[in-house]
């Protein structure tokens, strides 16, 4: 299988999901990556046992889904970096890496010495990468943020889902939903520095922020706006279908399951949809025979259709619509998700083995080469690195029992 970051060493300092999911991605890709992990506190993210409330971790075992998904592959090496004592092996680590990749914010960077002339002091070659709320430069870029906050709300997502008039905001549909996207984004960015500095010599600084990131999965409307030069008109759209084609949209199963249409040429699937639906005749209909006057009675047309798809069950909709050329999709949960056959057959549900050796699945990066689904190693259990990480860098067995009574390694 091809791994193409293998031979690349990244060194993260960072908690919670947004930056470390790329260096998830990078070590799916084949990095080796380093996690320093505060040497008494750990990563922030290990203490959150309830999330969205749920329980987020497994009785009587180590497997932490919230844990694992964002820092699978990596080994985890505890340090005090406000320890002096910690320095030199702060500095070894990143004399020895090609990325240093962080979302710490300006202060505690500054106060910790890991800035980016401080970084490049040791190691001038070295790429650095910045993930943060809301930019490196301008008035907020020493505030933090979460996805919630610059990528959910700040971005656009938040209002673009939330409908008119609604008495509460709708909430992410999941626990680090725009963290998992930054740091996807922030993966390709660490991919093209390393490109850049292997054909030109240079090493970049990367920067990426959540609020970036939100923009851009809303660049559609916020684009509108700003062509438009002003706020867009609220666009209410109809219960059924859009207000031209019935056959886009949510529609509700007999046995309250929905299913999503998306046919963006209804002149060419409205006689397919009607005849898989044994209903050949509304095709016919002379409010419905061209394309034409279906877009026009696309209104009447979309009532039609919510009355066809609410005869009949789930599952007798998966079949009969799987029969046409139309595009849709089932609405599916989380555990609906977990078994998509698509997702398995190409290998993007992925098995690995936890620390207790038991079996387990993840959803796996969606990013694969040569048609070969990634190889997924478990997350580290807290510091479980140290000692074979500060070994490697010539760190004897006097010095290592010195930063631990230090309290700057565990």
């Amino acid at each position: 299988m091809q791994r193409p970051m293998e031979g690349v060493r990244v060194l993260e300092v960072a908690q919670f999901t947004f930056v470390p999911a790329a260096g998830a991605v990078l070590a799916d890709w084949g990095a080796d990556v380093i996690k320093i992990e505060h040497a008494e506190r750990g990563d922030g993210q290990r203490g959150l046992v309830r999330v969205l409330g749920y329980d987020a971790v497994s009785k009587e075992s180590s497997f932490f889904p919230i844990v694992e998904g964002p820092n699978r592959g990596k080994r985890s090496v505890g340090l005090a970096l406000e320890k002096p004592s910690a320095r030199r092996v702060l500095d070894e680590l990143i004399r020895n890496s090609d990325v240093f990749l962080t979302n710490f914010l300006p202060d505690a960077r500054a106060k910790l010495r890991i800035d980016v002339d401080d970084v490049r002091a040791v190691n001038p070659d070295i790429i650095y990468v910045r993930g943060s709320g809301f930019g490196a430069r301008g008035e907020e870029a020493r505030k933090g943020g979460y996805d919630s906050t610059a990528f959910w709300a700040r971005g656009g997502s938040a209002a673009g889902v939330t409908p008119v008039g609604a008495d509460r905001m709708i909430r992410m549909p999941a626990g680090a939903y725009g963290d998992a996207i930054g740091g996807m984004t922030i993966a390709g960015g660490i991919a093209a520095a390393l490109y850049s500095r292997a054909t030109t010599g240079e090493p970049s600084v990367v920067d990426v922020s959540l609020l970036g990131v939100g923009a851009w999965a809303t660049q559609f409307t916020v684009n509108m706006a700003l062509m438009n030069g002003g706020p867009l008109p609220v666009n209410i759209q109809p219960r059924y279908g859009s207000a031209t084609n019935p056959l886009i949209g949510a529609y509700r199963s007999s046995d309250g399951r929905w299913i999503e249409l998306s046919m963006l040429q209804p002149g060419r699937y409205w006689p397919e949809f009607c005849k898989l639906a044994g209903r050949e005749e509304i095709a016919r209909d002379e409010r419905f025979d061209s394309a034409e006057k279906l877009m026009a009675n696309a209104s009447e047309a979309a009532e039609i259709v919510a009355g066809l798809i609410a005869s009949r069950p789930y599952d007798e909709w998966v079949e009969i619509l799987s029969r046409g050329e139309g595009q849709w999709a089932a609405v599916q949960s989380a555990w609906e998700v977990g078994q998509d056959p698509a997702l398995r057959a190409n290998g993007l549900i992925a098995p690995v083995v936890d620390a207790e050796g038991v079996d387990r699945e993840l959803v796996a990066n969606p990013v694969q080469f040569d048609e070969t689904p990634a190889t997924l190693t478990r997350a580290p259990l807290f510091a479980e690195h140290t000692d074979d990480v500060l070994r490697s860098l010539g760190i004897g067995e006097e010095e290592l029992i010195a930063l631990k009574i230090d309290g700057a390694a565990t």
